[in-house]
């Protein structure tokens, strides 16, 4: 297996599936990056050279912010939203979704399991209808 930017790429898929297991690195960046290494990405994992997998590795980790660097990044930023106290923030703080989706249904995955509350329902000698 090839490591590269500290994850082991699997070796039976093509390099331009492979790279994509690296967190940061989706399907046009991964092409973008062969591009620029010059090869081809219809090429498996275990047939690379080692100087391919190095000319790989030096473009990663030179232009792009994968990995690590990049989790630090996305939670910095959020920590700023919560800090400067922006609607983001709050919706992050709270636990709620953040990108204008509904929560009146459809947001059990953000809040949760349903928290059943008393006095709801069918009261007591209501006849059903």
């Amino acid at each position: 297996m090839a490591r590269i930017a500290g994850v082991d790429i699997p070796n039976d898929k093509r390099v331009e599936i492979s790279l994509r297991y690296i967190f940061g690195i989706g399907p046009t960046l991964s092409r973008r990056i062969l591009e620029q290494a010059q090869i081809s990405p219809d090429v498996k994992v275990k047939d690379l050279t080692d100087d391919e997998i190095n000319r790989i590795r030096e473009i990663i980790d030179k232009g792009y912010n994968v990995e690590g660097g990049l989790r630090k990044e996305i939670n910095f930023n959020i920590k700023r939203f919560i800090d400067i106290g922006c609607y983001r923030g709050l919706r992050h703080r709270r636990g709620l979704p953040v990108h204008g989706q509904r929560t009146r249904t459809n947001a059990r995955t953000k809040r949760g399991a349903r928290k059943t509350v008393a006095g709801r329902g069918r009261r007591r000698g209501m006849t059903k209808k």
